[in-house]
């Protein structure tokens, strides 16, 4: 059996922390993976920002709760269940996520948990594991799966290199320049056939 392991945001959802900084008007809040490979220096400066602009939890899902997912990615979804196991790797949080996955129809999400005071403050962030991407492909070739993932930003490509198939996708340009080795897509047309084309299977569109 063969799974495709799928980033999240920027793949099949809007990016969540721009998202917020739009609404917000708070410009520092719209650096992402793509921008800051380190997560870790990337989440501490979040959540400094959010506690100086006393903004919270409930603030974000106010932001989540307005968001759809990307054009084209519900359907993308369904067309891989077809063909694939699905798995969602993310680094985002599980407090965030769940409008957006019932509009994708709850595929499996893997992703983190935030630490929240009883006013709504953010007050911490707790990864499952350190390379949590990875790792998991890891476990997934521990169960005898072989894994065709893709996604689109520097913390997603342990995971294209742990996968016997790795795929960016609408990737940003200078991901795409340091990492020539996975083959660049853009729109779920192309990636469909790159999914194809990575099967061991006798697999059409």
């Amino acid at each position: 059996m063969e799974l495709a392991c799928l980033d999240l945001e920027g793949v099949l959802i809007p990016e969540i922390w721009i998202a917020f900084a739009e609404k917000t008007g708070i410009e520092e809040l719209k650096a992402t993976t793509r921008d800051i490979p380190d997560y870790d220096v990337l989440m501490r400066q979040r959540l400094a920002i959010l506690q100086q602009h006393k903004l919270g939890l409930p603030e974000i899902q106010a932001v989540v709760a307005t968001l759809s997912p990307l054009p084209g990615a519900p359907e993308f979804v369904d067309w891989l269940r077809e063909r694939f196991q699905v798995v969602i790797l993310s680094d985002t949080f599980y407090e965030f996520a769940q409008p957006l996955m019932r509009q994708l129809g709850f595929p499996t999400l893997l992703c983190h948990k935030l630490e929240v005071s009883a006013t709504g403050e953010i007050v911490d962030y707790r990864i499952r594991q350190a390379d949590p991407k990875r790792c998991s492909i890891q476990a997934f070739h521990s169960l005898k799966y072989r894994c065709i993932a893709a996604g689109d930003s520097y913390n997603d490509t342990n995971m294209l290199a742990e996968a016997e198939a790795g795929i960016l996708f609408n990737a940003p340009a200078n991901v795409i320049a340091e990492f020539p080795q996975f083959p660049a897509v853009t729109g779920y047309e192309a990636l469909k056939q790159e999914f194809l084309k990575a099967s061991v299977r006798d697999l059409t569109l």
